[in-house]
């Protein structure tokens, strides 16, 4: 599977009120590693800043003045994402400022959602962590994802983190290559070759064991039951024996 991470930043909140994007960063995956293959641009908008939002990028006018505009690298972009899989945080966001520029560049270009399949990190997050903050440095702190470099909003910056942020939300991996991890670190992780011996068992604390019980004693308060109460008994039967 193939998966672009994506981000912008643009010079304000609303394409309908004219404002335009100024970076694209992406970032591609290929069977959820990095492939080392990226895509960067700085755009020049040919319109100014929204108040607030010059300040979040540290772009400025004069610095992209002399950058190409979305119509002279839309070719090169398309070719990068075509077929893959978007992973966009707050999709509806990039992908109107994007469909808006693709269709400023010529409406033969289509919209994102024509070539690629979209995946909004933030509904995934909101999904794993309901009623917190879920923002991309929310999401760092909590997955252990370094983002101490993260001075200003930067598309290719962002599209790192962000791809390592969905690695820890989809299935709880750290480190994805953008670190150097040491030869210790390697080693230390255990591995099962076979199924030949006895499975592998980790002990569980005994705080974890009493929040555990706390939490199946609450829902079964509430519900009358708790689906892991179901598990038990058909691991129950599974490991009952049978009687000739």
């Amino acid at each position: 599977m193939r998966q672009i991470i994506l981000d912008t930043e643009t010079t304000g909140l609303s394409w309908e009120r004219g404002n335009r994007v100024v970076e694209i960063g992406c970032v591609e995956f290929i069977e959820r590693r990095p492939t080392g293959r990226t895509f960067h641009c700085y755009l020049n908008p040919d319109c100014p800043f929204e108040p607030g939002a010059q300040e979040v990028t540290g772009l400025t006018l004069e610095f992209l003045a002399d950058k190409p505009r979305f119509a002279e690298v839309v070719d090169e972009f398309l070719s990068f994402i075509d077929g893959a899989e978007l992973v966009i945080h707050n999709a509806a966001f990039d992908v109107g400022f994007l469909d808006n520029e693709l269709r400023l560049a010529g409406a033969h270009h289509g919209a994102l959602s024509d070539r690629c399949v979209i995946e909004d990190s933030l509904l995934l997050a909101r999904q794993r962590y309901p009623g917190q903050r879920n923002s991309l440095d929310a999401l760092c702190k909590r997955l252990g994802v370094d983002n101490a470099h993260r001075q200003l909003h930067g598309a290719l910056l962002d599209a790192q983190l962000l791809a390592e942020v969905y690695i820890g939300l989809t299935s709880g991996q750290e480190e994805i290559g953008f670190g150097a991890a040491g030869a210790g670190a390697v080693a230390a992780i255990p591995t099962y070759r076979g199924a030949t011996g006895p499975r592998p068992r980790i002990p569980i604390p005994t705080v974890d064991l009493q929040a555990h019980q706390s939490r199946l004693a609450g829902l079964r308060k509430k519900a009358g039951q708790a689906v892991w109460d179901r598990l038990g008994e058909q691991e129950a039967q599974w490991q009952a024996p049978v009687l000739a």
